[in-house]
């Protein structure tokens, strides 16, 4: 079994059938601030967010190729109910299908979740935005017993709630 770590900074494109024949690996760690579209999902300012991946191949049960992708680290993110930047684990672990071509990615995207086409060499890189990016959540959050707005007060506690001079107004007869 080959295993290779590989420079995140070099661009060190792989035959993904040829991982998954002889049941390669590759590795390496990368900062996700330098992955143009996970960096847009990031909280600004914040330090540097490593992230550790590492690609295996093999076959699935019924004997197709595949990759297995791995990534571990802790990215910066904007907390949707209080706006601070937090950091969140990323612990990430995707099977993925090979296709050889457009009808076998159709034919198993049909069937399975994850398939990836590699009919020409593939860039470590991109897989591991791409893990990334299906692994952020859609409304990052603190724990509730870390975020401020989680511990505010609710309108239960004897103080007027704000909605309480809309449902006034809404009282009102315009008559």
């Amino acid at each position: 079994m080959a295993t290779r770590t590989t420079d995140a900074g070099a661009h060190g494109r792989f035959d993904a059938f040829e991982l998954s024949a002889e049941g390669g690996k590759l590795a390496g760690e990368l900062d996700a601030r330098t992955l143009p579209r996970a960096a847009d999902h990031l909280a600004a300012g914040a330090d540097a967010a490593p992230i550790a991946w590492r690609i295996t191949g093999g076959r699935d049960a019924a004997a197709r190729p595949l990759l297995t992708v791995r990534l571990d680290g802790a990215v910066p993110l904007v907390c949707q109910r209080c706006l601070q930047p937090f950091v969140a684990p990323v612990a990430q672990t995707t099977d993925l299908l090979l296709a050889r071509d457009e009808a076998e990615l159709a034919r198993l995207d049909v069937e399975e979740t994850e398939v990836v086409l590699a009919n020409a060499t593939l860039d470590p890189r991109n897989l591991v935005e791409d893990e990334l990016l299906l692994s952020l959540p859609l409304s990052p959050r603190h724990g509730e017993e870390e975020c401020a707005a989680a511990r505010r007060p609710m309108a239960d506690d004897g103080k007027l709630s704000p909605f309480a001079g809309l449902a006034a107004l809404k009282g009102r007869n315009p008559d």
